[in-house]
């Protein structure tokens, strides 16, 4: 403890003695009265009123460090002083200090080291915080972030609304339906916990009808979030929605956007602010809490996708090549990326090494002060940017842009606010930084803000505690295991990440962990005898060598990315496959929907059949030369030519 000394005529309310002629020190001075607010004074030791009211403390030891008065007579320095002044606010750095062993000596000692270098931590300050170092506030963060999710799930749900029958309708490919009563068979055993291993809405109805109505209400919905109309019970049904049609379309939304999409949706719930109709005028603070999850799980996604590849073992990573291979062995490359691809190697390597920069260790500036935030920020963005002029990756780009924005704060967004709105938002966020800064929380509590105007701070409280519980102890699972650290699977945390798995709501990321450095195409075809065979062409996967590659993001062709996966491996471990050749073979028109060109307008072909081939992208000469944009060459056979029963409809 660093109590001195006890002054005979204490203070009213606790003063914090600071030396005002510092710089460094007034900045953080100001920082800290936003925090207090009237339940600490503070005065410069050079005020003529504290030598005559504090004789007891000399002008050498208030040049020293801060000192905290409080109205008992007790005089603490240091960061002691610092921690006890903030406790009307911030408990935890006064609890460390005083049942941390080792923490009070070491804080004291980094104080010290500070003090005696005020000039180049103020440097450091101007740095890390810039000129605005009071407590930022999040209201147009908050507000911007959700209507990038509400736009997200609209392109989502509008995607997948006009793949919906061909996808998983009663003609489609893999029928709802019949994946539903693959369900209600397979969970018969269990109980209410059937609801739980498949968590969907499709346990009502799996007809057409009904998926479209999820669709629909799921446009509807999004575009309320939009609107800012009752953000949190929107989102909530969103996600319930989005979960339920990925519960029943099986291989189609399995994909890690499918998964980040339910993840970053179930946090915006709590994120969003408990109101019918929120306006700027009339919205407390978003949860400080449910920032940083937001946060953690943007950290964990670019982290995570750069530690995968040098985990991986992959050599094409390791030695910087996988660029070279990666623009033409992509899922569904843009026309930039046959540009790109002819880039020399050295340029390639050197984007490659960027790239690991921008996700190994940018995401550590997460953690820091605002500035550093900012920068991590735009460089995330910037990789997002580049990813999306190269590669169709449907509304990944846009949902990883949503969580950049919780880097920034209100601060940094109000400057590309339209001027005519700078009066009502200089406004709001005034208001909304009283509400933040304010120390008395019965006010808050009782004022009609947020969630204290809705249900009880401890019931807030306690949900809050339990959704960062859970988050923290999966994600630490999750990436020791991606570190190749090994549970014991009766451990408490590998069962709880065991049963809240189904939910898609807490997951692992990380693409291309191994680099593809080939591009095997799957070429379906079909024939009336078996002899003449005739290419279906899909509408944005490379067929037709002189076809240009598309621009297609952020719709998701979902069948497209399919059969780059299934090109991956063989039929066997496709069998979804088949049941689209079958599809084929009957002539559905849902399905048939899915592709750009139908060789048979007139009557189904008797036989389909795959056959693999080697793709490649031209070079710039080849494609001056004829104009073709691929080339390819015949590798093997992918499924056998196969044809429907006689007198048989499947």
């Amino acid at each position: 403890m660093n109590s001195i000394i006890r002054v005979a005529r204490p203070p009213s309310r606790p003063l914090l003695i600071f030396d005002g002629d510092c710089a460094f020190c007034r900045r953080w001075i100001e920082r800290w009265k936003k925090t207090t607010g009237d339940h600490v004074n503070y005065a410069p030791l050079q005020s003529e009123h504290i030598a005559a009211q504090f004789p007891e403390l000399s002008r050498e030891q208030l040049e020293s460090s801060v000192h905290l008065i409080e109205p008992d007579g007790r005089v603490t320095r240091g960061t002691e002083a610092v921690f006890r002044s903030l406790a009307v606010r911030r408990r935890w750095p006064l609890w460390l200090y005083e049942n941390i062993p080792g923490f009070a000596p070491t804080s004291e000692t980094a104080y010290r080291i500070i003090a005696r270098h005020r000039a180049f931590f103020s440097l450091m300050t101007r740095w890390l915080w810039g000129d605005r170092l009071e407590p930022p506030t999040h209201i147009l963060v908050r507000r911007l972030f959700l209507r990038l999710m509400g736009l997200t799930y609209l392109i989502a749900f509008l995607s997948l609304n006009v793949q919906l029958p061909g996808l998983v309708g009663s003609n489609g490919i893999m029928p709802a339906q019949s994946v539903m009563r693959a369900i209600k068979q397979n969970t018969s055993g269990l109980g209410l916990d059937r609801f739980r291993v498949a968590p969907t809405l499709c346990w009502f109805s799996a007809e057409d009808g009904f998926l479209r109505g999820l669709c629909g209400a799921g446009l509807v919905l999004s575009a309320l979030v939009i609107l800012n109309i009752a953000p949190a019970p929107c989102l909530f049904l969103l996600w319930l929605i989005y979960l339920s049609l990925a519960q029943v379309s099986t291989v189609f939304l399995g994909y890690q956007w499918d998964n980040l999409l339910l993840e970053a949706g179930f946090l915006a719930i709590f994120f969003a602010p408990l109101r019918l109709w929120p306006n700027l005028a009339r919205e407390a603070p978003p949860s400080r809490v449910v920032l940083w999850l937001l946060r953690w799980l943007l950290f964990r996604l670019m982290f995570s996708s750069g530690a995968v590849k040098l985990l991986s073992g992959d050599a094409t990573w390791h030695n910087l090549t996988a660029l070279t291979f990666h623009y033409e062995t992509q899922p569904l490359p843009t026309p930039l990326a046959w540009y790109a691809h002819q880039l020399p190697v050295w340029f390639q390597k050197a984007s490659c090494a960027g790239m690991f920069f921008v996700e190994l260790v940018l995401p550590f500036l997460i953690f820091l002060p605002r500035r550093p935030r900012h920068v991590a920020c735009w460089a995330f963005a910037w990789l997002m940017l580049a990813i999306a002029l190269t590669g169709n990756y449907t509304f990944f780009n846009l949902l990883a842009l949503a969580l950049c924005v919780t880097l920034l704060d209100d601060f940094a967004l109000a400057r590309f606010a339209p001027q005519k709105w700078a009066g009502r938002i200089a406004a709001a966020l005034l208001r909304s930084a009283s509400i933040l800064w304010r120390s008395n929380e019965h006010e808050i509590r009782n004022s009609n803000f947020g969630f204290g105007s809705r249900i009880r701070d401890g019931t807030r409280v306690a949900t809050l505690t339990v959704l960062t519980a859970v988050v923290l102890g999966v994600t630490a699972v999750q990436m020791l295991a991606m570190l190749r650290v090994r549970w014991p699977s009766d451990q408490p945390l590998v069962k709880l990440y065991q049963w809240i798995a189904p939910f898609r709501t807490i997951n692992s990321y990380g693409l291309f962990a191994v680099m593809t450095t080939s591009r095997p195409e799957i070429i379906v075809e079909g024939s009336h005898d078996g002899q003449t065979w005739l290419a279906y062409e899909f509408r944005h996967k490379p067929g037709d060598l002189r076809r240009r590659p598309t621009f297609v993001a952020p719709h998701q062709p979902r069948l497209d990315w399919q059969m780059w996966f299934a090109a991956l491996g063989d039929v066997r471990e496709n069998p979804w496959f088949v049941n689209f050749a079958f599809r084929l073979l009957q002539g559905q028109p849902e399905v048939l929907a899915l592709v750009a060109k139908n060789p048979f307008p007139g009557q189904p072909p008797k036989f389909i059949r795959a056959l693999t081939y080697d793709y490649r992208f031209t070079t710039a000469g080849a494609h001056r030369k004829d104009g073709a944009w691929w080339r390819r060459e015949y590798k093997s056979e992918y499924c056998p030519a196969l044809s429907l029963q006689p007198n048989s409809g499947r």
